[in-house]
Protein backbone atom coordinates (compact mmCIF):
# COMPACT_ATOMS: atom_id res chain seq x y z
CA UNK A 1 0.00 0.00 0.00
CA UNK A 2 0.93 3.16 -1.02
CA UNK A 3 0.60 7.27 -0.64
CA UNK A 4 0.50 9.59 -3.14
CA UNK A 5 -0.03 13.03 -2.72
CA UNK A 6 0.01 15.24 -6.27
CA UNK A 7 -0.81 18.65 -7.13
CA UNK A 8 -4.56 17.55 -8.10
CA UNK A 9 -4.93 14.06 -5.93
CA UNK A 10 -4.39 12.06 -2.82
CA UNK A 11 -4.38 8.30 -3.89
CA UNK A 12 -4.06 5.21 -2.22
CA UNK A 13 -2.67 2.13 -4.20
CA UNK A 14 -2.53 -1.61 -3.08
CA UNK A 15 -1.44 -4.27 -4.19
CA UNK A 16 -3.23 -7.08 -5.74
CA UNK A 17 -3.65 -8.93 -2.96
CA UNK A 18 -4.80 -6.29 -0.98
CA UNK A 19 -7.44 -5.48 -3.56
CA UNK A 20 -8.54 -8.77 -3.37
CA UNK A 21 -8.49 -9.71 0.84
CA UNK A 22 -9.99 -5.72 1.49
CA UNK A 23 -12.82 -6.28 -1.05
CA UNK A 24 -11.67 -2.61 -1.87
CA UNK A 25 -9.96 -1.08 -4.97
CA UNK A 26 -7.53 1.80 -5.35
CA UNK A 27 -8.72 5.30 -4.11
CA UNK A 28 -8.20 8.55 -5.54
CA UNK A 29 -9.37 11.62 -4.06
CA UNK A 30 -9.33 15.45 -5.47
CA UNK A 31 -7.18 17.44 -3.32
CA UNK A 32 -10.22 19.97 -3.52
CA UNK A 33 -12.51 17.70 -1.69
CA UNK A 34 -9.92 16.91 0.74
CA UNK A 35 -10.43 18.59 4.62
CA UNK A 36 -9.96 18.09 8.38
CA UNK A 37 -6.83 16.32 7.82
CA UNK A 38 -4.61 15.32 10.84
CA UNK A 39 -2.33 12.79 12.33
CA UNK A 40 -3.79 10.22 14.96
CA UNK A 41 -1.22 8.27 16.80
CA UNK A 42 -2.79 5.23 17.35
CA UNK A 43 -5.01 4.24 13.99
CA UNK A 44 -5.55 0.71 15.26
CA UNK A 45 -7.99 1.77 18.16
CA UNK A 46 -9.57 4.41 16.16
CA UNK A 47 -10.00 1.26 13.32
CA UNK A 48 -11.44 -1.17 15.73
CA UNK A 49 -13.94 1.21 17.57
CA UNK A 50 -15.72 2.05 14.25
CA UNK A 51 -18.55 -0.13 14.24
CA UNK A 52 -19.08 -3.19 11.27
CA UNK A 53 -16.79 -3.79 8.86
CA UNK A 54 -15.80 -5.71 5.93
CA UNK A 55 -12.80 -6.94 4.51
CA UNK A 56 -9.68 -7.87 5.49
CA UNK A 57 -9.28 -7.46 9.33
CA UNK A 58 -6.92 -8.73 11.34
CA UNK A 59 -7.62 -7.60 14.85
CA UNK A 60 -4.57 -5.28 16.73
CA UNK A 61 -2.12 -6.41 13.51
CA UNK A 62 -3.94 -5.32 10.17
CA UNK A 63 -6.94 -3.56 9.06
CA UNK A 64 -8.14 -3.29 5.05
CA UNK A 65 -11.79 -3.00 5.59
CA UNK A 66 -14.86 -0.36 5.21
CA UNK A 67 -17.71 0.02 7.09
CA UNK A 68 -21.04 -1.35 6.34
CA UNK A 69 -22.27 2.11 4.75
CA UNK A 70 -19.23 2.55 2.51
CA UNK A 71 -18.44 6.11 4.22
CA UNK A 72 -15.26 5.20 6.00
CA UNK A 73 -11.89 3.22 4.87
CA UNK A 74 -9.35 1.98 7.25
CA UNK A 75 -5.89 1.22 5.96
CA UNK A 76 -3.99 0.44 8.83
CA UNK A 77 -1.13 -1.56 10.75
CA UNK A 78 -0.20 -1.61 13.85
CA UNK A 79 2.80 0.40 14.67
CA UNK A 80 2.44 3.00 12.43
CA UNK A 81 0.75 6.58 12.87
CA UNK A 82 -2.01 6.94 10.43
CA UNK A 83 -3.32 10.36 8.38
CA UNK A 84 -6.68 10.48 8.58
CA UNK A 85 -8.82 12.98 5.81
CA UNK A 86 -12.32 14.08 5.54
CA UNK A 87 -13.68 13.53 1.67
CA UNK A 88 -15.97 16.33 0.94
CA UNK A 89 -17.38 15.06 -2.42
CA UNK A 90 -20.05 13.32 -3.72
CA UNK A 91 -18.79 10.16 -3.25
CA UNK A 92 -20.31 7.54 -0.50
CA UNK A 93 -16.52 7.85 0.72
CA UNK A 94 -16.60 10.74 3.55
CA UNK A 95 -13.54 9.48 5.87
CA UNK A 96 -10.05 7.83 5.13
CA UNK A 97 -7.81 6.77 7.98
CA UNK A 98 -4.22 5.11 6.41
CA UNK A 99 -0.87 4.00 8.29
CA UNK A 100 1.57 6.08 6.66
CA UNK A 101 5.61 6.12 7.92
CA UNK A 102 5.76 9.28 5.64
Amino acid sequence: MRVYVSEDSVELRLAWWQKILGLTRDVSVSRSAVSDVHVVERPMREAMRSGMKFGLRLPWVYYLARTIRLDQLFAVRRGEPGLCFAVDDASPLKRVLVSTPD
